[in-house]
């Protein structure tokens, strides 16, 4: 797992307004947990947002810098302007270097399928991540998958990927992570030459409605 190191500084106020101060400042409000308990922090977002753009594709293990200590973490979550897209909030989980962790890996697939490049199937792209359980060290920044042996109705289950020993998968193994399917052939429907005949029963109940209004 790649390793980042930020400059962290505790964040005193809390709140809407004061998390809106910081980001004009050039802050990010973050929070980072550990065993139920939590600590507000803040972190430049020149620093942070070059960690963000790799730490959203990647799994990363990263050095929080305090004044006066160091702690290790992972990104558990964060958010962003639906609008603009802006950063908003990040939380980082704390870990221990020795203390297993369950997380979640991203899946990469990488090569071009037999079924793809020679009978024109589609890949189809299964779950996104696997869960895992392992000490930081052993845990990859993400999964490599190499589809390339795939044929049309071939398909790769989490259960078929060999993993590093001390890595525990949580995942099902049944569950797919990539599949070449045929390409569904477009069928185009010839319109009716027949007239369409409007049912007996409703010439005869609309016959008998005018009756009854006669």
């Amino acid at each position: 797992m790649e390793k980042f190191v930020l400059n962290v500084l505790k964040r005193e106020k809390s709140g809407k307004g004061a998390a809106r101060q910081l980001r004009r400042e050039g802050f990010i409000p973050c929070i980072i947990y550990r065993g139920g308990e939590s600590a507000p922090i803040q972190i430049s977002s020149k620093e942070i947002l070059p960690f963000m753009n790799i730490a959203t594709r990647e799994k990363l293990f990263v050095t929080l810098k305090f004044e006066n200590s160091e702690k290790q973490a992972i990104l558990q979550d964060y958010q962003v302007d639906p609008i603009t897209g802006k950063l908003l909030h990040v939380d980082f989980m704390e870990v221990s270097a020795t203390e297993k962790i369950r997380v979640t890996v991203p899946v990469m697939l990488i090569g071009e399928p037999i079924g793809v490049r020679q009978d024109k199937g589609i890949l189809q792209h299964g779950i996104p991540e696997i869960e895992i359980e392992a000490i930081p060290e052993k845990i990859p920044g993400h999964i490599e998958v190499d589809v390339s042996q795939l044929e049309v109705g071939d398909a790769i289950h989490v259960g078929d990927i060999k993993f590093e020993e001390g890595i525990k998968v949580l995942s099902e193994p049944d569950e797919v992570i990539a599949t070449v399917t045929v390409e569904a052939e477009e069928v185009e429907i010839a319109p009716s030459t027949e007239e369409t005949v409007e049912p007996e029963v409703i010439k005869k109940g609309k016959k008998a409605k005018e009756e009854e209004q006669e």
